[in-house]
């Protein structure tokens, strides 16, 4: 799943192509798209119709594009296989096209393609500026919203595994388990390492970890593993190139040397070097 680069690469399309523009029509192509849009497909056409896109936003894996008119935003969510794509209005559709903005001005489309529809697009209405169905999700480091400390607190007061808490969107959001496994590369964590033993300043090391990871993948156009995770002109991030233990199972730690390690995590993997990140005891 594109997790909080991968997002802010597409975000920052967005709001290069297609901020300021006034939407001429919607078309649903596929209701799954917006099931959590209860109203239904015309309603969600004709409030679209007319208002202009105020900016680009995201929280998160999450994006939004706040519109003109009563306080409301058009709220995103790629899912496994989602895509917002700017094509140009005369070009086919894709195969699966979910859902198309066509603008006033006659250029470009932005289109929701999404191959396993686990993906959705909504109307919602915004408080605080945070679009309400999301509204309980914690602000994600890069956002000035973030307060380490009481994410320190609120971190060292769970009795958990290290990983589940960083995976956790209440407690801090946009972390998947690629950026997991990184920073807790980085920091010299095991996945599995109590979150109540956990010091102020090593979580200050995991929080500077985590951005770290995150803003090198952002420079690189986030982690592209297949044809799915692309940006709005449809291009790969290359950040997979340079992961240090990720998808890197029985590689050599940069590091030490060690072997990289798997090991079962929530129906998932986890990645680690058994040196450099002692497991617990």
């Amino acid at each position: 799943m594109p997790e909080l680069p991968e997002v802010e690469v597409v975000r920052r399309g967005l709001a290069q192509w297609v901020v300021g523009r006034e939407i001429a029509a919607a078309e649903v192509l596929h209701p799954r798209a917006i099931r959590r849009h209860l109203a239904g497909a015309d309603e969600f056409a004709g409030r679209l119709k007319g208002r202009t896109v105020l900016s680009a936003q995201r929280r998160g894996k999450y994006l939004w594009l706040p519109l003109s008119g009563p306080g409301e935003a058009l709220l995103a969510h790629l899912g496994m296989s989602g895509q917002l794509l700017v094509v140009r209005s005369d070009a086919p559709p894709e195969k699966h096209l979910r859902v198309r903005l066509r603008f006033e001005d006659g250029g470009s489309d932005l289109r929701f393609v999404d191959q396993r529809t686990f993906g959705h697009v909504m109307l919602s209405p915004l408080a605080g500026g945070v679009p309400e169905p999301i509204s309980h999700i914690a602000p994600d480091p890069f956002e000035p919203a973030f307060d380490e400390a009481e994410f320190t607190r609120r971190l060292r007061a769970r009795h958990t595994e290290i990983k589940r808490a960083l995976l956790d969107q209440s407690l801090i959001s946009g972390v998947g388990n690629i950026y997991a496994d990184e920073a807790l590369w980085i920091a010299r964590l095991h996945w599995a390492r109590p979150t109540q033993t956990l010091t102020g300043p090593k979580v200050a090391e995991l929080v500077t970890a985590v951005r770290t990871v995150m803003g090198a993948a952002l420079e690189q156009g986030g982690t592209s593993f297949d044809s799915l995770y692309v940006d709005v002109n449809g291009e790969s991030g290359y950040f997979a190139r340079s992961l240090e233990a990720y998808g890197r199972r029985d590689l050599p730690c940069s590091r030490c040397g060690t072997a990289i390690r798997r090991e079962a995590f929530m129906n998932r993997s986890s990645y680690s070097c058994p040196r450099c990140q002692r497991p617990p005891r």
